[in-house]
């Protein structure tokens, strides 16, 4: 597709979603970055000031239905906010935050993706951008409720993928390993489960192995670049890297999904 039109990114405040957004808008889009406080977006638009697009801000929690609002005429949805909790093993995990992550990582993106799919259909079709995570290719201990909303969006992604194509709606799923953001910065604590008895040697070597990550970190800007290459390309695949070890993630995992899950 043609750098143009509108474009609609979630989570837009800081991080991986305020990158896409600065991104496609300096690519030729006129973007709509959202988030849940406009006043985060403040040097937004001056961010896209040597590109050929344009950025507005806008409020939308995709947990609060009253707030999403859609314009006519989008081409382009980025599905970007996202959310996770303590890294805690399955049995310690409370239910409350089983139900908080998937109300933002999944029922929420669905929430936005139902009312955009009638938008671009009138429009002769789009780009439903999702951003999962390069986690759902490894089994990750401590990590079952993020890798769960995300492998749910990934599959629901297949099913929207199968029955828009016929209106002109690609869907592309984006699968990040370590981008330099906050969350990610977040995930270098020593994990919760380390007080949980009989977990306490494996979030130790997690924590310890989380080391290792630092070397392969990649700019959201770097990131970015990648998100709006999937985004243009009209013959490319339905996943889609960002980075280098998230590439090596997704490679493996495509090459042989039992036995690289099974590595871990």
């Amino acid at each position: 597709m043609e750098p143009q039109g509108i474009a609609v990114v979630t989570g837009a405040s800081r991080g991986f979603g305020r990158a896409i957004a600065i991104e496609l808008a300096r690519s030729g889009f006129d973007v709509v970055a959202t988030m849940r406080d406009p006043a985060a977006g403040a040097g937004l638009r001056e961010a896209v000031r040597d590109g050929s697009g344009t950025i507005t801000v806008m409020r939308l929690d995709v947990t609060a239905p009253e707030t999403i609002t859609l314009p006519d005429g989008l081409r382009v949805l980025v599905n970007n906010a996202g959310t996770e909790r303590e890294y805690l093993p399955v049995e310690a995990v409370p239910m409350q935050d089983w139900r908080d992550v998937f109300e933002t990582n999944l029922f929420g993106l669905i929430e936005v993706t139902r009312r955009a799919i009638p938008i671009m259909r009138a429009g002769g079709g789009g780009v439903i951008c999702n951003i999962t995570s390069a986690s759902i290719a490894m089994s990750v201990p401590f990590y079952s409720v993020y890798r769960a909303s995300k492998a749910a969006v990934q599959t629901m992604g297949e099913t929207l993928r199968a029955e828009v194509g016929q209106f002109g709606i690609r869907v592309v799923e984006i699968l990040p390993g370590p981008v330099d953001t906050d969350m990610l910065a977040s995930s270098a604590r020593r994990p919760e489960a380390a007080g949980c008895p009989g977990y306490e040697s494996m979030a130790q070597a997690m924590h310890e192995g989380r080391s290792a990550v630092e070397q392969s970190i990649t700019p959201p800007a770097t990131a970015a670049a990648a998100v709006c290459e999937a985004i243009l390309a009209d013959d490319g695949p339905l996943r889609w890297s960002c980075d280098r070890l998230g590439g090596q993630l997704l490679a493996g995992w495509q090459a042989d999904p039992d036995g690289f899950l099974g590595a871990r």
